[in-house]
């Protein structure tokens, strides 16, 4: 216990390291170093300057929250033993005589159902990510509104919003109704007529996935991913759907791909598998070795789900935030960068600043 609370207790102060990091941005990256990221974002500098300033406040904010979340999966500090009290303590029996059985030992019953212990992690930062787990009725998913249509003055953020709220309502009819399992690509797809009909403004990328029995299904549409790890190794990971460059594919009220177009599918999963759904503001700033990483150690720390997509969305919005980082984003194993133009004339480094969503699921029995 005291070697794993020592492992604990050296992560949060690295996290701690990385928050008083970002909160001083503002003042040591200096405003040169501001312009810079608002250049990328395609915003005028002059008039987004403080914005920005702003932004930055608010990702110090959530952080401190996100944070506060890790600290609370730390074990209390067990009181003082003296070694007399130890050597005088008797050793541990059973009833009747012989040796206590270790854990391994215990006879476990071999059928036994799984389901999906969810929590989620969001980081904004033009706040157009949506997300939703139900527990119950094992779904989970993520959405990410179109930026492109801030710039054409409206709410980016507004299909994606809908799409997910909708996503819920559907799944939580289906496990009120019982005996059904929910099929996500049927989820999607009444969530995206019931938005369409909202003609709610804007596109989106989206991800649900579910679990039927030991099997996880899943519907995926443009660049929103998911990845199953067991084993602390990733051995299932979604691929983008993109156009071209920068231009993945979308749902929207008004045209767009189709519910159709989804990449549909399903694999088996067991006790102990992890399960990561995310929007391209992790899959673009992590790769998928470090998350393999971030895994393994909260893993290892026996970190809950909630603990886990804390720390998962914390190290992606400090990859995003590092200028001279080696990042998915801006790697030139990548097909097309995205700090690339599309001739790949110029190409940056560093992080994608952008809203990051994050879900983990775990995969648990229950007898």
């Amino acid at each position: 216990m005291e070697k794993l609370e020592r492992r604990m207790r050296q992560v949060l102060f690295k996290v701690d390291e990385r928050v008083a990091r970002i909160s001083k941005m503002p003042v040591v990256k200096s405003k040169k170093m501001l312009r810079k990221l608002i250049e990328v974002d395609g915003r005028d500098s002059k008039k987004a300057e403080k914005p920005v300033v702003k932004l930055l406040q608010r990702v110090r904010r959530t952080l401190g929250k996100v944070d506060e979340r890790v600290r609370s999966a730390l074990p209390p500090r067990a009181p003082p033993v003296s070694t007399e009290e130890l050597d005088g303590a008797p050793a541990p029996s059973l009833e009747g005589g012989g040796d206590r059985p270790r854990e391994l030992d215990v006879a476990v019953p071999r059928a036994r159902a799984l389901w999906m212990d969810m929590a989620s992690c969001y980081i904004p930062d033009h706040d157009e990510d949506a997300s939703f787990c139900h527990p119950g009725a094992g779904a989970a998913g993520v959405a990410d509104g179109v930026g492109s249509y801030r710039r054409k003055g409206l709410d980016a953020g507004a299909f994606a919003r809908t799409l997910i709220a909708n996503a819920f309502a559907e799944a939580g009819r289906a496990f009120a109704e019982g005996g059904t399992s929910v099929c996500p690509y049927t989820l999607l797809r009444g969530a995206y007529e019931a938005a369409a009909r909202s003609l709610a403004p804007g596109a989106s990328t989206a991800v649900i996935v579910s679990l039927d029995g030991a099997t996880l299904k899943w519907a995926c549409v443009g660049d929103s991913a998911f990845a199953v790890l067991r084993g602390g190794r990733i051995v299932r990971r979604s691929k983008p759907q993109q156009h071209h460059f920068n231009c993945p594919y979308q749902l929207s009220a008004n045209g767009g791909d189709r519910v159709a177009d989804a990449d549909v599918g399903g694999m088996p999963v067991m006790d102990g598998d992890v399960v990561v759904i995310g929007t391209d503001g992790l899959f673009d700033n992590v790769f998928d070795v470090e998350l393999e990483q971030l895994v393994r150690r909260g893993t290892e720390l026996g970190l809950s789900s909630q603990n886990m997509a804390d720390n998962i969305a914390g190290a992606a919005c400090d990859m995003s935030f590092g200028w001279l980082a080696h990042s998915p984003s801006t790697s030139s194993s990548s097909t097309e960068s995205w700090r690339n133009d599309e001739k790949g004339a110029e190409r940056f480094y560093g992080g994608k600043v952008d809203d990051i969503t994050v879900v983990v699921a775990f995969i648990v029995s229950s007898i």
